[in-house]
């Protein structure tokens, strides 16, 4: 009598946990399962499809100095850590000059957006037209435009935005961003494409790549020049030359920096105007930088028009005057008066790198230079890597030409272009030499680019790229079944789940009666007793 007494209680207590734990799972099965029920057949009944989501576009306008160039970039709705995976699927040269070109008739601006704005709307989806973020961008040319007539750049700036207002893209603006903006998305540009942010892993998901270090970048454009790679956060610089980047979970702290004037069409400007100032005659002028025979005139409003020639106009000066030059083809003295246009002197017995009286850390690691770097080495017949001799021997023999040879050797000619390359060659040697202290040594860690697989070596992909940060990412949306016997199916699978969890929830109810009558009889028989 006593041993049952003693073990009653024990197996009540196994007995209700036993049914109670089967009965909770049972229970939340049902209701989860119920649930589901209820959510398909409501999304069912008042949606057609939900789809995963599609491709997000994005357009960029680079309206440089000497030409505006539209991208068309896409990515995916779902975005790796808070930044979208970009990809270039359109390019469009606008016709004509740059936009500050057309400071005396700004109401002419949109008409050279045409051409391209209809390419682009191609290649986009109309329906896709209203959530297309649309943004132009204006560099160097706009930003001398700025400080030499404010109200003639905002008068182009504002039919800028007129025009896009009328266009059914999503229009965010037209600004002119700064020089260090530009070398910023240049670096952000090169490193992206070059795979040193993301890449696939074997399971085809992106991740950050592990000991890869980040490329630096160099950008030649037509009224500016900018330098930009990473450095330690021990360095010690002036604030307003370090900027800290947020990309793809990481942080990167850079050096960057933008010359203006230092663009390869300003700086031959100044060249020009310092072989008048040393010219006894304007009749006809000797240029070591042009090749032999070659002779063209230009105007002084041409040479001394702009912002970057003013302390070295004349005191004569009419922007009617003309002026002729003659190559003479002479690289030697070419080189020899391109260095004038550098101030070195500032950085007298400086062992770090300077010019201009700036001071910057010394260059490290691989760098690629693209925009005019690249159309230079292009010429010259040289892409990638090379030794610094082997661009010297290049820019000898190319400056040694006559000019009718020229004409046939470059395959797409443009004399405006061509007339320079001896020019921006030996400019591209002081610049990276003498201004930024590359020796022969680190030369060949210099990788002259233009593209990476079909994506141009732009600041206007890196501008995207942050952007995007501001841009949120869709929910990924399950893709229900349409057809009736799938939608059936998948109703018939659930609405068994939840009867089975309900005929167990039954028996289990059942079961847990039948122990109690039989609880009560047991203790009647004790009390019995």
């Amino acid at each position: 009598m006593f041993t049952v007494l003693t073990r009653q209680p024990c197996e009540q207590a196994g007995l209700k946990a036993l049914s109670r734990t089967p009965a909770i799972v049972a229970l939340v099965v049902l209701l989860l399962s119920v649930v589901v029920l209820v959510a398909i057949t409501l999304i069912q009944i008042h949606q057609k499809e939900i789809l995963l989501p599609g491709p997000k576009y994005g357009i960029v306008l680079d309206a440089g100095s000497s030409r505006t160039t539209v991208y068309v970039y896409q990515w995916p709705a779902e975005k790796e850590n808070n930044t979208g995976v970009v990809s270039q699927t359109c390019k469009c040269s606008v016709k004509g000059s740059g936009i500050s070109s057309y400071s005396r008739n700004p109401q002419d601006t949109p008409e050279a957006f045409e051409d391209c704005m209809q390419k682009v709307k191609e290649q986009i989806p109309a329906h896709l037209y209203r959530s297309t973020r649309i943004y132009l961008g204006a560099t160097a040319g706009m930003r001398l435009l700025r400080l030499q007539n404010e109200t003639a750049a905002n008068e182009v700036l504002a039919s800028i935005q007129n025009y896009f207002k009328s266009q059914p893209f999503d229009f965010r603006g037209a600004q002119i961003i700064s020089g260090q903006e530009e070398g910023i998305y240049g670096w952000i540009t090169a490193n992206y494409l070059m795979g040193n942010f993301l890449e696939k892993d074997l399971w085809h998901m992106w991740v950050h790549p592990k000991g890869v270090e980040t490329t630096g970048a160099l950008d030649l454009g037509g009224a500016s020049t900018q330098i930009s790679f990473a450095v330690g956060e021990e360095v010690e610089l002036n604030t307003s030359d370090v900027m800290k980047v947020s990309l793809y979970g990481y942080v990167y702290t850079l050096y960057t920096r933008s010359f203006q004037c230092y663009g390869r069409n300003e700086a031959e400007k100044r060249f020009l105007a310092t072989l008048l100032q040393n010219s006894i005659t304007k009749a006809k002028l000797a240029n070591p930088c042009y090749l032999r025979n070659y002779v063209t005139t230009l105007t002084g409003g041409h040479i001394f028009g702009s912002l970057c020639t003013e302390d070295l106009r004349p005191g004569t000066y009419d922007p009617n005057d003309i002026i002729t030059f003659e190559g003479t083809g002479n690289p030697s003295l070419c080189r020899e008066k391109v260095a004038s246009l550098f101030a070195f002197k500032a950085c007298h017995d400086q062992e770090i790198s300077c010019f201009d009286g700036v001071y910057q850390p010394k260059v490290k690691g691989s760098f690629v230079a693209f925009a005019g770097f690249y159309y230079t080495a292009s010429a010259l017949n040289l892409s990638g890597s090379f030794s610094l001799n082997t661009f010297n021997s290049s820019t000898w023999n190319f400056c040694s030409q006559n000019w009718s040879q020229l004409q046939l050797l470059l395959p797409r000619f443009d004399e405006m272009y061509a007339r320079s390359y001896c020019f921006s060659a030996h400019y591209i040697y002081h610049l990276l030499v003498s201004g930024y202290k590359f020796t022969e040594e680190t030369w060949p860690q210099i990788h002259f680019k233009k593209e990476v697989e079909n994506s141009s070596i732009a600041w206007s992909l890196g501008y995207m790229l942050s952007l995007t940060n501001q841009i949120p990412a869709e929910v990924p949306l399950i893709r229900l079944p349409m057809k009736p016997p799938a939608f059936m199916g998948t109703l018939a699978f659930f609405t068994g789940v939840a009867l089975l969890c309900l005929g167990f929830l039954v028996y289990l109810y059942v079961l847990s009666r039948n122990q109690r009558h039989s609880r009560h009889a047991l203790d009647h028989a004790v009390d019995s007793e």
